[in-house]
């Protein structure tokens, strides 16, 4: 969330912001500031009110101890009630207008990092580590390796549950299963914590890092308890930390998880999307930083690296882009996204999404530290996919095929236990 304190002493600059992102509704910033100058003028009055409550307080008291003048006290304590009702009127006045800040601030995106650029229509490329050789003719796409090596089954997941679930099966889910452990042990490495969390979240946990209202249709609701089924990782790993001031000597955080996500995907069918490549249940380990906001850019690098590492290890074609102005995520200033090439399908797939997020979801959930001289500040949040397994699946499969099997990158023989799926 965007702070009221920031709007008021940078409203050029954040109508500048969500102009880049082609944000509509621009005079949200003009209405917020109205409701920010009456909250203040309502706050000034009542601290008035309270100064002249003590004061006729002190005289109560003076007039009950030492002058016994009831027409005086009587007169006093009149004022003292009308001073009463009053206030009651003008915390009614300040509660609603809190409200209605509260809930247009809820709808203002984060205001993007000046490398976002805005005109131009295809995100900005970046960086391309891709050598892609030819596959041998009559090729097939992951879905039909998946029928041809028994290796997962969209028919089965459509039986148990319905269309967009997977049934993983032998080599294919010792496959997936040993990308995760890999994954996760790369992070760990990497000085990354690892945590393991409930797949369940509530409001609050997703208003917290921007998911709700911002993406609430895209997510499952358990309406009887009024829980939510987790899109990604990133919302437990941010509210671990939710509601705490941490020492500036334990900055940055670094911090892992691998979870199911579960997503809608709401009319997102068709022939582009078939196979591993979209579905409503998948995969994925995430990493996530907490910085100080003076730091975050630095670390967003060294996350990039991270991830660069993990694919070339992989030995899959890919590349980053850095997301334009209005494909940005409602909490990111900037985002990285980083797609491997899937060979048989002949085009990119993503495979992480990496974003700085600015303060804008610690002032959301309220994760500050203590500087050096004992202020207290909101952190920088980053979060990304390291990585999402479909589409990793789905490149390593078709990439790696030769006519009667499927080699399995060397970095992973030590989790699969073999080198090959014939």
């Amino acid at each position: 969330m965007l702070q009221v304190s920031f709007i008021r002493n940078n409203r050029e600059k954040v109508l500048s912001g969500l102009k880049k992102r082609n944000f509509h509704k621009v005079n949200l910033i003009d209405e917020i500031l109205t409701l920010d100058k009456k909250k203040k003028k309502i706050q000034t009055i009542l601290n008035k009110i309270s100064e002249i409550e003590n004061t006729i307080s002190k005289r109560i008291s003076c007039i009950i101890n030492l002058e016994n003048n009831n027409i005086k006290l009587n007169s006093l304590k009149e004022e003292s009630l009308s001073l009463k009702n009053k206030k009651k009127d003008l915390n009614i006045q300040l509660k609603k207008i809190i409200q209605s800040l509260e809930e247009k601030l809820d709808q203002i995106p984060n205001i993007p990092d000046e490398k976002v650029k805005k005109n131009i229509e295809d995100n900005d490329f970046i960086f391309q580590d891709c050598h892609i050789p030819s596959l041998m003719e009559g090729s097939l796409t992951h879905w039909e390796l998946a029928k041809k090596f028994h290796l997962f089954d969209l028919y089965l997941g459509a039986k148990i549950c319905g269309s967009g679930f997977s049934v993983y099966i032998g080599k294919g889910a010792k496959l997936q299963r040993s990308l995760i452990q890999y994954f996760l042990d790369q992070n760990i490495r990497a000085a990354y914590t690892e945590y393991s969390f409930p797949y369940l979240i509530n409001e609050k946990s997703g208003y917290s890092t921007g998911q709700i209202p911002d993406k609430e249709g895209q997510m499952y609701l358990i309406e009887k308890d009024n829980f939510y089924l987790i899109p990604t990782g990133e919302i437990p790993l941010i509210n671990y930390y939710r509601d705490n001031i941490l020492k500036y000597k334990d900055l940055p955080i670094k911090a892992t998880t691998y979870t199911s996500c579960f997503r809608r995907e709401a009319g997102s069918y068709g022939s582009k999307v078939r196979g591993l490549n979209r579905l409503h249940q998948f995969e994925k380990v995430e990493i996530i930083q907490i910085t100080t906001p003076d730091s975050s850019s630095y670390y967003l690098e060294e996350m990039i690296l991270h991830i660069k590492n993990i694919l070339k290890s992989l030995e899959l074609p890919f590349r980053v882009l850095r997301i334009i102005g209005k494909n940005l995520g409602f909490s990111s200033s900037i985002t990285y996204d980083f797609e491997v090439y899937s060979m048989a399908q002949k085009k990119w797939l993503e495979v992480s999404s990496l974003s700085n997020c600015t303060n804008f979801q610690s002032v959301r959930s309220n994760i500050r530290y203590r500087t050096i001289t004992g202020k207290i500040e909101f952190c920088h949040t980053l979060n990304g996919s390291a990585l999402a397994l479909p589409r990793i699946m789905a490149a390593l499969l078709e990439n790696n095929q030769t006519i009667n099997q499927i080699n399995i990158p060397k970095v992973l023989i030590p989790y699969t236990g073999f080198d090959n799926i014939k």
